[in-house]
């Protein structure tokens, strides 16, 4: 008997966690869900909606706003090796791909949940902006901003 209230207290907490970390991440906007819409219009990427789930670098309040990516070499090799670097991050997937348009689906790893993340190269500049957005969910915990820096990371020792 007293071992079972150990194990029994342990998938109480496990239980309890999991309906916390949901209730918080997915239930609330769940309605936004994949409505927002993607690509560059008129030379600028889609805003981030009001939650936390989503960074990008044109035109954002304080909490969404994330530095678009400068680079030093010509446009072609810049997109040529941020397709490399894609190619690398964990559960991301290039889908479609322009010449100044990138769009990737990165999935988390246990839940799977998407994220759609884009890069967008305006002429006669030398940045790639960037927009990294939970599909569902209230809060990303970080997630979407921490992967741009990985990505921007990457992209500095390649020396772009």
């Amino acid at each position: 008997m007293s071992r079972l209230l150990p194990e029994f207290a342990q998938r109480l907490l496990c239980s309890i966690a999991f309906v916390i970390f949901l209730s918080l991440t997915i239930l609330p906007g769940a309605s936004w869900a994949y409505a927002s819409g993607l690509g560059v219009t008129n030379g600028h990427l889609s805003s981030c909606p009001a939650s936390n789930n989503c960074v990008v670098s044109q035109d954002a309040d304080s909490k969404h706003a994330i530095d678009a990516i400068v680079y030093h070499v010509d446009r072609d090799t810049a997109r040529e090796t941020l397709l490399k670097v894609l190619n690398v991050v964990p559960r991301t997937e290039v889908i479609e791909q322009t010449d100044n348009y990138i769009h990737a689906l990165s999935k988390s790893r246990i839940f799977k949940f998407v994220d759609d993340v884009e890069f967008y190269f305006p002429p006669n500049e030398s940045v790639i902006h960037v927009r990294s957005a939970s599909r569902v969910g209230e809060s990303d915990l970080g997630v979407n901003r921490r992967r741009i820096e990985q990505i921007r990371l990457a992209l500095l020792d390649l020396k772009i």
